[in-house]
């Protein structure tokens, strides 16, 4: 009676910290936006790495501007944490698992809102324009 009175207090304490411990989604940081192109450059990156905390909330806004054809993949980067959505035109698209890729067909937005869990650095590139300087990392400490 008393192990189980002992597993009893203990799964309340656990919960209590849980609830006390509130939404990690809520107060997210705004990274700087991740330009893919110019206007007159369309392999263009003026931000290739970007930094973040371990156990933060983090929207990165992903905006291609050039008139390429842009598949961003950061497919580590994107196991490392938690999504809690993508945003397109505020349109919500919320998974229970990481995006392969994001493709970009016209000129337009992607915010993905997410929570980092893992601690690292993470590459990722333009799927055949790396050549062209189209690749970074994602930096979690």
């Amino acid at each position: 009676m008393r192990a189980l009175l002992t597993a009893a207090a203990l799964t309340a304490s656990l919960l209590a910290t849980h609830a006390s411990a509130g939404d990690l989604t809520k107060g997210r940081t705004d990274l700087p936006e991740l330009f893919l192109g110019a206007e007159d450059n369309d392999y263009a990156v003026p931000v290739k790495d970007i930094e973040m905390e371990a156990g933060k909330s983090y929207r990165l806004r992903i905006t291609a501007k050039g008139q390429k054809e842009y598949k961003f993949f950061a497919s580590e980067f994107f196991r490392g944490v938690w999504m809690n959505q993508i945003v397109i035109n505020h349109l919500e698209v919320h998974m229970a698992g990481p995006p392969h890729h994001l493709e970009f067909d016209d000129q337009g937005t992607i915010a993905v809102e997410f929570v980092t869990v893992r601690a690292g650095e993470f590459p990722w590139s333009v799927q055949g324009l790396e050549g062209r300087g189209m690749t970074g990392r994602f930096i979690v400490k």
